[in-house]
């Protein structure tokens, strides 16, 4: 997970490393992690790789055998929730006392499949567990604290919330954006004023902008917007995704629910929220739903339908 000091060579040789969980790009971080620290141990190692559906022990005989350039080799070997019955009592049986110059990277998707070998790996004292799962939504701005802390640099917790709103969930595009602001404003604390500076133009923010506008009340802001927006190419239906996703976090905070809500929005919300009730937001919630279902139809005009809305939700707030 990003903070943490990476693996040694001493951490991995000899050593299985399992991955499991469904977050690709976390998983892709460990496995290029134990890469690494093979390599910095010796530059001359190699690194194979293989997929457990092609898997017996005679072929992970011969992916972790010496080279004739060195004896110290890093062996990737994925999807292994797809590892054929008949190679899971080889493979267990390799775990359980590795080779002492090779550093095996066994990598999981996550889900139940292949549960039994997983199983079966966990209880061995030779196998370093690091799990992938997801981050959830809410704890994304922590995500990009970590990420810019394990960069040396210190990212304050607007600027954090502000940054996913702008570039979104994928995790792979939050650390980019993180490694290119920490390059840009070496030993700065970065805060929104950075974050707006380099993503504040992107049609996700303008999006977001869009919705709040709407549900803040500013229709002529929230129209011009619209506008904008459809006029610079944005699809309208992720457009309005973005309105259905900040009336939803609005309609939580009203009903009191805000435990997944991230400290960026918690700070504008109180103002907005004023002026909305549980009615007025069941009613705008339905006006998304339609403008959603007439956005899908065929015979829908995009504009039309966006600039409606924008009338309908400013029409309900008090």
């Amino acid at each position: 997970m990003s903070g943490q000091r990476g693996p040694t060579a001493a951490d991995v040789l000899g050593r299985v490393t399992l991955v499991t969980g469904k977050e690709e790009y976390l998983s892709e971080r460990t496995v290029a992690a134990v890469k690494g620290a093979v390599r910095a141990h010796d530059a001359d190692s190699e690194v194979a790789d293989a997929l457990a559906a092609d898997l017996t022990l005679a072929t992970l005989g011969e992916l972790s055998a010496p080279s004739l350039f060195s004896s110290i080799r890093c062996v990737v070997v994925r999807g292994l929730e797809n590892l054929p019955d008949e190679s899971v009592d080889g493979l267990v049986g390799y775990a359980q006392a590795p080779v002492d110059d090779v550093a095996l990277v066994l990598v999981h998707g996550g889900g139940p499949k292949g549960s039994g070998v997983l199983a079966k790996l966990r209880k061995l004292s030779t196998v370093v567990e690091v799990k992938s799962e997801p981050v959830k939504p809410w704890d994304l701005p922590k995500f990009v604290v970590a990420e810019g802390r394990a960069r040396g640099a210190r990212i304050d917790g607007e600027a954090a919330g502000a940054l996913v709103q702008a570039v979104g969930e994928d995790l792979r595009m939050l650390a980019s954006a993180v490694e290119q602001l920490v390059s840009d404003f070496p030993g700065a604390t970065i805060g929104e004023a950075q974050v707006a500076q380099y993503f504040g133009g992107r049609a996700e923010v303008k999006n977001f902008e869009i919705a709040d506008a709407m549900l803040a009340g500013r229709r002529l802001q929230a129209m011009e917007g619209v506008r904008w927006a459809l006029d610079s190419g944005t699809s309208p239906v992720y457009l309005l995704s973005s309105v259905a996703g900040q009336l939803r976090t609005l309609a939580n905070y009203v009903g009191g629910n805000r435990k997944n809500i991230n400290p960026y929005q918690l700070k504008k919300l109180p103002g907005v929220a004023r002026g909305w009730d549980g009615e007025s937001l069941g009613a705008a919630i339905r006006a998304v739903a339609r403008a959603d279902a007439d956005l899908k139809g065929a015979a829908s005009d995009p504009a039309y339908t966006l600039e409606r809305l924008v009338l309908t939700i400013t029409g309900l707030r008090r």
